[in-house]
């Protein structure tokens, strides 16, 4: 049970140690921001769901990419469709939360819902994500 809980509750401690350093070193810390990558059938859709993600205040910024093919395993078959995918910023620690949100207003039955860490970039602007995105 120790391991578990240990487990369930590393993200919030790691968020907890990053925001404390950045706090007192003025420093970045890779990994305190990240990007999510969403999946949406056009571009209406991938719209409603980055107004709605900006709304809840779980991103600084969604960028809509245009069209993009894909190919994919779904069912047992090969699929082939086109895609308008979302390049969500935002806090590592609201992943959790976004990706929730996201899975109860998206059409898809499984949406794409990834996400990477940023490593490192311009101070200023990931300085404005941490503004713009509320902490917990």
């Amino acid at each position: 049970q120790v391991v578990v809980l240990s487990l369930l509750m590393y993200p919030l401690l790691r968020s907890l140690a990053l925001q404390l350093h950045s706090a007192v070193t003025g420093s970045y810390i890779s990994g305190t921001h990240s990007i999510a990558f969403i999946n949406c059938l056009n571009e209406q859709i991938a719209k409603d769901i980055a107004r709605a993600i900006m709304e809840k205040k779980l991103a600084a910024c969604v960028n809509i990419l245009p069209k993009s093919s894909a190919l994919y395993f779904w069912k047992g078959e090969l699929e082939e469709s086109t895609e308008v995918l979302l390049l969500v910023k935002t806090r590592t620690s609201k992943i959790g939360e976004l990706s929730n949100y996201v899975r109860s207003i998206h059409p898809f039955e499984i949406p794409e819902i990834i996400s990477l860490p940023i490593d490192q970039g311009n101070p200023l602007h990931l300085k404005w994500i941490e503004e713009s995105v509320p902490g917990d």
